[in-house]
This record gives structure tokens, C-alpha cells and sequence, in this order.
């Protein structure tokens, strides 16, 4: 995504993925920050968007192809960002070695 001021283009990343993760907000936020690979899906997702929003200029003998595509490559990336933010919330437990518990 181009933008004049490089604040504004991550503001608009990062609302883009807010908008298809509503309920999810503030770990998409501190995944956008923390997660290198997360913020990039996050700035395809907006760059996608945005096309697809764009996609009713087009002649009618490319639209509906483009249309498609867009659609696409969005659902991918939802499933693909749906996967990080998921995966994220794993928690790995760990038992504690046994020269630390105490005998009964």
C-alpha cells in the first residue's frame, strides 16, 4: 500500500484487518505490531481491498474476472490471518521438571 505519509498507510492496514476481525481487535493489533508476517497479510488484505473496491471502473469484459480474483486472494488471506491470529492464542504448557515438586 503507497501512501504520502507512512503512518497513514499502516493506519489503513491495520483498519483493514479491524474490519474483518471486529472481535478480535486487539490481538490483531498486537499481532499488526509484534508479528512481521501478520502486518504484511494485513497490508495485501487492505491493497486487495482496495482493488477490488476499484474493480467497477473496469470494462465490463475484464470486471467480473477481476472481481473474482480479488475476492479470492482476500478469502485467502482471512483464512491465512484467521490461522495466525488463532494459533496465536495456543498456549504451550510445560510440566515442571521433577527435582522441582515437592514429595507427598
Amino acid at each position: 500500500m503507497v501512501s504520502g505519509e507512512g503512518g497513514s498507510a499502516y493506519l489503513s492496514a491495520l483498519e483493514a484487518a479491524e474490519v474483518y476481525f471486529p472481535d478480535q481487535k486487539r490481538l490483531v493489533q498486537r499481532l499488526f505490531y509484534v508479528n512481521e508476517a501478520f502486518h504484511s497479510m494485513c497490508e495485501d488484505l487492505a491493497a486487495a481491498a482496495q482493488a477490488m473496491a476499484t474493480t467497477d471502473r473496469l470494462p465490463e469484459t475484464l470486471r467480473d474476472a477481476r472481481q473474482l480474483e480479488y475476492a479470492g486472494l482476500v478469502d485467502a488471506l482471512l483464512k491465512e490471518m484467521g490461522e495466525a491470529i488463532a494459533q496465536s492464542k495456543i498456549v504451550v504448557l510445560r510440566q515442571a521438571p521433577e527435582n522441582g515438586r515437592k514429595s507427598p
